[in-house]
């Protein structure tokens, strides 16, 4: 490989890592600001709220429209869940890292 190929073959993959590092950083910033929300909604699940507003909503009760994703038995869950999931991979890749050090 020639040095000029080389350089702009280097270059790519500075220009790639730098974006996957800035995106990185903006998605980590959303999610530190996400965390309020997270733990609202984990109360909001076990509580007898959540089971008044369930019950209504599947006995009709709620306005036509509404929006209530957060009152499938699943919709919460799986973002909690996905929070533990992530929380894991972020675990590994900071041990990773530790490693190569």
């Amino acid at each position: 490989m020639k040095q000029t190929e080389r350089i702009q073959e280097m270059e790519q993959h500075l220009d790639k890592a730098q974006a996957a590092i800035k995106s990185l950083e903006l998605a980590i910033e959303q999610y530190v600001n996400a965390q309020e929300s997270i733990e609202k909604l984990k109360t909001y699940l076990s509580s007898k709220e959540w089971k008044k507003d369930f019950r209504d909503s599947e006995a009709g009760k709620l306005p036509d429209g509404l929006k209530c994703g957060v009152l499938s038995e699943d919709g919460i869950w799986n973002m909690l869940d996905d929070v533990n999931t992530l929380k894991m991979e972020m675990n590994q890749l900071s041990s990773d890292a530790t490693k190569d050090e």
